[in-house]
């Protein structure tokens, strides 16, 4: 992973040393600073730069060694933390939800797609500009960089904006800048849903299985957002067997 992103410099954030040094029995990674995006701005967010940055990913060539993306090994993670969380009336329509999803997206059978590269864990918090303060954007984080389907990384937003938490302004440039940049994971044009579906669904779950871990671990209830995606997760597991292969957000 960290020499794939010494390979692709103007794609993700090359690190100081091409290997880890061991540091109190921890192998330790070194980074040059860059720029975060602005949390208090989501005006300013970098939708397009996202999109353009995964698109050039998903076209560069995979290494053999690279190992699995590991975006379906977190999603069932997080399942796992939910069930040792405790009893919580929101952990059922998680579970059932998480139930209508194929095995790969449950890490419970191989990826379908194993030959392209890509991230595993997209959102804002995984681009930095560099130089710091007003270099280009580049991708951070490579720790679930590896092999897969490419529809993963664009999974996150497309969640947000089935569950109303992205303004579909900001999905459509999305989607537009990763198909002009020649994406991959979609169609060139048409209906993106076929390929998002079920990646979206499991991001879905995801984040509904963490946001109801931490809200039982810290006795309190859930927020709006997070009563959103459960009730994601609720809606999902009432979609008639028949009609899941009909790819309806």
């Amino acid at each position: 992973r960290l020499a794939t992103a010494t390979r692709h410099p103007g794609i993700l954030l090359p690190p100081l040393a091409p290997t880890p040094a061991a540091l109190h029995d921890r192998l330790v990674t070194f980074w040059p600073y860059g720029t975060p995006v602005d949390p208090d701005d989501p005006d300013a967010a970098p939708w397009e730069a996202a999109a353009t940055l995964l698109a050039r990913l998903h076209r560069a060539p995979a290494p053999e060694a690279l190992p699995a993306m590991r975006g379906p090994a977190k999603a069932a993670r997080a399942l796992a933390r939910l069930r040792e969380a405790g009893p919580h009336p929101a952990a059922a329509p998680v579970l059932r939800a998480w139930n209508t999803l194929p095995a790969w997206a449950r890490d419970e059978a191989p990826m379908p797609d194993t030959g392209t590269l890509c991230h595993g864990d997209l959102h804002l918090g995984q681009l930095i500009r560099h130089p710091a303060p007003e270099g280009p954007w580049l991708l951070i984080d490579v720790d679930d960089l590896g092999v897969g389907v490419p529809a993963w990384d664009l999974a996150r937003p497309a969640a947000w904006y089935a569950c109303g938490l992205l303004p579909p302004d900001e999905w459509a440039r999305f989607l537009a800048a990763y198909r002009a940049e020649g994406g991959p994971a979609v169609p060139a044009d048409g209906d993106p849903w076929p390929s998002l579906d079920v990646p979206a669904r499991a991001l879905t779950v995801q984040t509904a299985a963490r946001a109801v871990a931490k809200a039982v671990a810290a006795g309190r209830p859930l927020d709006e957002v997070e009563r959103s995606v459960v009730d994601a997760c609720d809606r999902m597991a009432t979609v008639p067997p028949q009609l899941r292969q009909g790819y309806a957000k």
